[in-house]
């Protein structure tokens, strides 16, 4: 993976979350061994609307909060998104965070 630059790392971290799970900016950043890069995954996420294989609508920040929203289409595209993927989402916040929480330092470790 060292090949590749930090968006297509985020991308392929990205590719990994499960349907009707999320991350987070941090969370992937973490993974990739570079912590304080949190903001540099959202550029990547934000860049991403032109790959439509990549779910960044499962990228939140570390609160749960759909920061990222306004990159999508329409302004309402990523909560539909999550929305269909079974989220619950009020107020751009998700509500189950904690138990939808996908940490990929622990389930792409035990791969």
């Amino acid at each position: 993976m060292s090949e590749l630059n930090f968006f297509e790392k985020c991308y392929q971290v990205a590719k990994q979350i499960p349907f009707g799970r999320v991350t987070s900016y941090g969370a992937i950043a973490k993974y990739l061994g570079t912590a304080r890069s949190a903001r540099m995954v959202g550029w990547a996420m934000n860049a991403s609307h032109r790959n439509k294989d990549i779910p960044a609508h499962r990228v939140v920040n570390r609160k749960g909060l759909l920061t990222g929203k306004h990159h999508f289409q329409g302004g309402n595209l990523m909560q539909q998104l999550l929305e269909n993927e079974g989220v619950f989402v009020v107020d751009n916040q998700i509500q189950n965070f904690q138990e939808i929480f996908w940490d990929p330092s622990e389930e792409l470790q035990r791969r």
